[in-house]
């Protein structure tokens, strides 16, 4: 006891009082950052209080943070500044919170840039203008609080500061480890709201940080992946070889086109809202005339692109980090076996189509890698209109699919991305004479956010309609998948929606040669895979698994392996080689040229065709400052030496000022 005791004397003398200071302000900022949250007080300190181990553990890595100040001179300062660390993770991600479902994660800083590109949808004026200012008093405050802390006389002692950081990181991880190997706290996040509010904050925040793509099965080898299909799927070497372990003699070769509805979904679903008039008449007529379901999707309010990703890989998002895009990590440099590459082997030419920045989510660069002949994006679309909000509404997108349909001889597989339905959504009054009126409603801003949602709904159901009313008189077969992304970030509870679900959206398989099925429910890897086999198409490797062991016991288990081997591992489904390489992908379906150049008095102008806003004047690889006249004129507005005028060409520059594409 004397030894323990001497021992705390010598703990309190050294620096007990600052310690327990620090654990105190741990404890303030978990009950803040869960705060900001759940968006209330009162349910952060329901959940710090009534869950005491799981706010132990996160109040613990809060405290390992904190605890770094001991090596400064300046300790208030440094403590003050480390908290505020914590107290930004707070803030963002409780603004995050107001406008998208899914919480603020590590892989949002990887999407930082195009995050900004966008805030201006999501915020006012007078939001951003709070949050400038906000940064600058919080600038300015730590400048004060530096001058106005005290300075310890000496320095400090670092062997036991080191040794005292090194025990509080310990226990933080220590409280980690029993938690996750306890069940306190998830291990793996099927949807990361329901995570972030069942773990807390930081501890969701820092496992996003430290788990990334998918896990190595423990019993991984080459038997076993090649033993997950059968030789009559893969042939008697059990490797997977494009076009020879296919069946390409398929006599009917329809065009094939998904579209996919940002934030579509049935806004009568929701029980605690109700409508003047059906919001989709359309899109239920095609219900029930065509083959449909429900779709799961592996997002809810935000995620667009790990549903395409689902989509097109037939590959779960759910085996990945929790939060990651695989667009932003894996596939930026690797390529993946997904419909397109899969539709190549049949002679299908592949096309992706999106009305909105042909650089977010890396698209300009990832769809390369993943088997697409062209993209056509915003910046190479004309005549676009805007929703209130500024998202491009989706009717031009009838124009682009007929392009991408008439621009080759060949059959044409198309995925084609809709972003009139993007959030933010407004929460007072935007539409003077709206179509689609919300008659009860539990608030007012509920109301006004409802009325914005349904109305851009209508439009996009109205767009719906033109769309297979065009492709109905079109002179080749053609096969429709449509279905919405995710659910609209509108705060919506399991308990409000009629089939008790927050990932489920709705699908038609249209066509217009009467092609035949059942209604079914699927998940979102599993749609291209039973279209296919509708169209008596079983190509590719991940169509084939789930066309043919969709009812294994292992189903999940063997798609999470065969993931891994194609995306991390040895690839010994393909023999150790990969067998796709990145296509040369072409921005645009339409050409973009030049053909004069004229000067006009001291003007320079360059005449040709399929100009957009977004098209620049250019020289040595420089955009230069240019005036769109229309799609067949462009007029340079800087001095450039006569001389260097035969070597302008024409680029496609994005909003953040990223080069597209360039003419030859």
């Amino acid at each position: 006891m004397g030894i323990i005791k001497k021992s705390w004397q010598k703990f309190k003398k050294f620096q007990g009082r600052y310690i327990v200071m620090l654990i105190v302000v741990a404890i303030i900022l978990d009950i803040i950052i869960e705060a900001l949250a759940r968006h209330s007080v009162i349910a952060s300190m329901v959940f710090v209080f009534g869950h005491p181990l799981v706010a132990i553990c996160n109040i613990s890595l809060i405290f390992a943070v904190l605890s770094l100040a001991m090596f400064f001179k300046k300790r208030c300062f440094a403590t003050a500044i480390l908290s505020l660390v914590w107290l930004a993770l707070g803030i963002t991600n409780g603004v995050i919170l107001v406008n998208r479902m899914t919480p603020f994660t590590t892989k949002d800083l990887d999407n930082l840039k195009d995050g900004l590109s966008i805030v201006g949808n999501y915020f006012s004026i007078k939001t951003l203008i709070i949050v400038i200012v906000s940064v600058i008093a919080a600038i300015v405050l730590g400048i004060i609080i530096y001058r106005k802390s005290p300075r310890m006389s000496q320095k400090p002692d670092y062997k036991k500061v080191i040794t005292t950081v090194v025990i509080a990181i310990g226990m933080a991880f220590g409280c980690v480890n029993v938690g996750m190997n306890t069940g306190i706290l998830d291990t793996f996040f099927y949807n990361l709201a329901y995570a972030y509010a069942d773990n807390g904050v930081p501890y969701c925040f820092v496992i996003t940080a430290t788990k990334s793509g998918v896990d190595k099965p423990a019993d991984y080898s080459e038997e076993m992946i090649q033993n997950i299909l059968s030789t009559d799927e893969l042939g008697k070497d059990k490797i997977y070889t494009p076009g020879k372990d296919d069946n390409l003699d398929v006599a009917h070769k329809p065009n094939v086109i998904f579209l996919q509805l940002e934030s579509f979904i049935d806004p009568t679903s929701v029980n605690s809202v109700k409508f003047n008039k059906d919001p989709i008449p359309n899109y239920r007529k095609l219900m029930k005339e065509y083959p449909s379901g429900y779709l799961t999707v592996p997002a809810c309010g935000a995620g667009t692109a790990n549903v395409e990703f689902e989509v097109m890989t037939g590959m779960s998002v759910k085996n990945f980090g929790p939060g990651e895009y695989p667009y932003k990590t894996v596939l930026k440099d690797n390529t993946v076996e997904c419909a397109p590459y899969d539709m190549k082997q049949l002679g299908y030419s592949t096309h992706a189509i999106h009305n909105h920045r042909g650089a977010f989510y890396f698209r300009n660069k990832v769809f390369a890698n993943m088997g697409f002949n062209t993209f056509t994006c915003l910046e190479y679309m004309n005549n676009v209109v805007k929703t209130p909000k500024n998202w491009a509404k989706d009717e031009i997108l009838i124009g682009q699919i007929t392009d991408a349909l008439k621009s080759t001889t060949r059959p044409d597989y198309i995925y084609t991305i809709s972003v009139q339905g993007h959030g933010r959504y407004p929460t007072e009054k935007v539409l003077e004479d709206p179509e689609i009126v919300v008659t009860d409603y539990q608030d007012e801003e509920q109301r006004w956010a409802y009325e914005y949602y349904a109305n851009q709904v209508y439009e996009m159901d109205t767009f719906v309609k033109d769309l297979t009313g065009e492709l109905s008189k079109f002179d080749e077969d053609v096969v429709l998948v449509m279905y919405g992304d995710h659910l609209p970030a509108l705060d919506m509870k399991e308990y409000e929606m009629k089939n008790n679900s927050l990932y489920d959206t709705q699908y038609i398989v249209w066509s217009n040669f009467g092609l035949e099925g059942e209604d079914e429910d699927l998940m979102a890897y599993q749609l291209n895979a039973e279209v296919m086999k509708r169209l008596g198409i079983s190509v590719g490797v991940m169509p084939k698994f789930h066309q043919n062991h969709h009812h294994s016991d292992t189903y999940l288990d063997d798609m999470k392996a065969l993931t891994y081997d194609m995306l991390y591992g040895k690839q010994y489904i393909y023999g150790q080689t990969n067998p796709y390489k990145p296509t040369n992908l072409k921005m645009g379906v339409k050409r973009i040229k030049i053909k004069k150049i004229v000067r006009v008095g001291d003007k320079c102008f360059i005449k040709g065709e399929n100009f957009t806003e977004f098209s620049k004047i250019s020289l040595n690889g420089e955009p230069l400052k240019t005036v769109y006249l229309g799609p067949t004129l462009l007029q340079l507005n800087e001095d450039v030496d006569p001389a260097e005028a035969p070597r302008m060409k024409v680029s496609q520059v994005e909003k953040n000022k990223e080069i597209l594409s360039t003419t030859e």
